[in-house]
């Protein structure tokens, strides 16, 4: 068609990210509507989404951003089919975008932040699906979390494969973030069942107990209850995050290298750990 322009084409494209063909035939649809041919880009990637909602995700990015005043962090974690998709400028752009949406939103839990109004127009979910219309794969936002504190800091790693992370919160009136960067490493090489021993499944201590138990058959009652007693403060430290021992120095627990670096009273008041591709 006559009033398609090679400018208008790219417009298009520069604005939808769409290839060329698929932008001049919205174009051509639309009779040269630039912004109503982006919407028909939208609706024909909802439709791919749809076709493709279906096929495994093992790869993706594990993404995180800070406040200015390290006060308040955002972490997420985007699956998708191939790594190369999770390499490409759209994915990685939607990422950032994405992180900084959860920072500022600070969205209950996934669900709530796919509902959430996205920048532009649309939500979070539209926006999603329109990635996956323009890269051609199934792309999934697996986790969102976000933290905030007045009286401590936030701290978020991830790791160098770019596939696990871990954010953290703490209580302390003299934060130090590179241990609590430390903190988040030890978090995603040691993964923490537990922020303390009440967040423990008390079917998984019970599991533990029938165990010691069968192992100390035959022995005196009064040498079963130290040796269950042992037995059972082991199993909490290797579950819960303050009571493990240190990754840096296996002869401290995290909780004694938090209070050593930040003050006695300091409290790790959350963590979470985003693994994709697993």
């Amino acid at each position: 068609m006559s009033n398609i322009t090679a400018s208008l084409v790219r417009n298009l494209r520069e604005k939808s990210g769409a290839g060329m063909m698929e932008c001049k035939k919205a174009l051509e649809a639309t009779s040269g509507d630039l912004d109503a041919a982006f919407d028909e880009l939208r609706k024909s990637g909802l439709k791919t989404a749809a076709k493709k909602a279906g096929r495994s995700t093992g790869e993706g990015r594990v993404w995180s951003t800070l406040s200015d005043d390290k006060q308040s962090g955002a972490m997420i974690a985007i699956s998708c089919e191939t790594d190369f998709v999770a390499k490409t400028p759209n994915f990685e752009e939607f990422l950032g975008d994405l992180a900084n949406h959860v920072l500022e939103h600070n969205p209950k839990d996934l669900e709530e932040c796919l509902g959430q109004p996205w920048k532009g127009d649309g939500t979070v979910d539209t926006a999603l699906k329109a990635l996956v219309g323009k890269l051609g794969e199934n792309i999934q936002i697996a986790s969102v979390c976000s933290y905030s504190t007045s009286g401590g800091a936030v701290q978020a790693y991830v790791h160098h494969d770019n596939k696990k992370g871990a954010i953290v919160q703490v209580s302390t009136d003299k934060p130090d973030m590179d241990v609590l960067r430390d903190l988040c490493m030890h978090i995603v090489v040691f993964n923490p069942g537990a922020l303390d021993r009440s967040e423990i499944d008390e079917s998984l201590v019970e599991r533990e107990k029938a165990i010691i138990m069968e192992e100390l058959s035959g022995k005196p009652a009064e040498i079963q209850e130290k040796i269950m007693v042992g037995r059972l403060e082991k199993f909490f430290a290797g579950q819960v995050v303050t009571e493990q021992s240190w990754v840096k120095d296996d002869k401290q627990s995290v909780q004694k290298v938090l209070e050593a670096s930040m003050g006695d009273g300091t409290k790790l008041t959350g963590f979470t750990r985003f693994e994709v591709g697993a």
